[in-house]
């Protein structure tokens, strides 16, 4: 199973959220997420989730999936943690028992609008009516769940100087999506998560927060690897210029994977 935390990148810190009982609608005001009952600002502390072995069948939904969803929400109560990311789901199956035990728990979904069978090419690009449709129809599907808190159009998609051009058509996805919440009276954020590559992300970064609010990123993700063993810390792993990168941006940034195991044992000291 692969796991990354989700981090506020700015601020370059985990803090744990209180866990509570009926959990409580996130917004974004700035480039900060914050409780929009209790008017604290909210720290995301997380896994990406989506275990690929150990299924009781040979469905890769792990929220359709009540025996691992049973068995992995204890584990991440008992990490403290307040979030999970999921690539990959069957909006056709029913998920509502384990986002119940997932909002009882205090725990808010992030989710990738696309699947592997949809989603946008970074080699052949392009955004069409049969794809929105799929994307719509996941929304449909777990937009009733309160504890969803944002949506990812593209994950990595333009992931170097070549692929660039991929990046317009995720842009023109997250406007014709955010359009379509707009319709269904919803105010989810739609975000992008890039693959920190350093010819391109800068250039990612500012592009995908350009533009009116109808077609910019609501927030951006960062997906991260540099951080290897114990020998790494704060600046040799490059966090620091992420910081830095981040620092006067306008919308929220987060860390939407991280990690390292190229050095055995992994001790996960980032």
């Amino acid at each position: 199973m692969k796991f990354a935390t989700l981090a506020s990148a700015s601020l370059g810190a985990l803090c744990a959220s209180s866990v509570v009982a009926a959990i409580d609608p996130l917004t974004i005001k700035g480039s900060k997420w914050f409780n929009s009952k209790t008017g604290e600002q909210f720290y995301f502390k997380g896994v990406a989730y989506q275990p690929r072995t150990g299924l009781k069948s040979n469905n890769p939904d792990p929220l359709a999936d009540m025996v691992g969803c049973k068995r992995d929400v204890a584990v991440f109560k008992d990490l403290g943690i307040n979030s999970i990311r999921v690539y990959d789901v069957d909006y056709t199956k029913s998920h509502d028992e384990c986002m119940k035990l997932l909002e009882d728990a205090g725990i808010y979904l992030l989710l990738d609008m696309p699947s592997p069978q949809y989603s946008i090419n970074r080699a052949e690009p392009h955004w069409d009516h049969d794809t929105m449709g799929h994307w719509q129809a996941k929304v449909d599907a777990f937009s009733k769940y309160p504890n969803l808190v944002a949506w990812i159009a593209g994950n990595e998609v333009a992931n170097d100087v070549e692929t660039t051009p991929s990046a317009a058509f995720v842009k023109a996805a997250i406007r014709d999506m955010k359009a379509y919440l707009k319709t269904k009276k919803l105010t989810t954020p739609v975000g992008y998560a890039d693959n920190d590559d350093p010819k391109i992300r800068m250039n990612l970064i500012n592009f995908f927060n350009c533009g009116d609010e109808g077609s910019r990123a609501d927030f951006y993700g960062i997906n991260t690897y540099r951080w290897c063993g114990d020998e790494t810390d704060f600046k040799t792993s490059g966090y620091e210029d992420i910081t830095k990168n981040m620092t006067s941006y306008t919308i929220p940034s987060l860390l939407t994977e991280y990690g390292c195991n190229l050095v055995r044992p992994r001790t996960f000291s980032e």
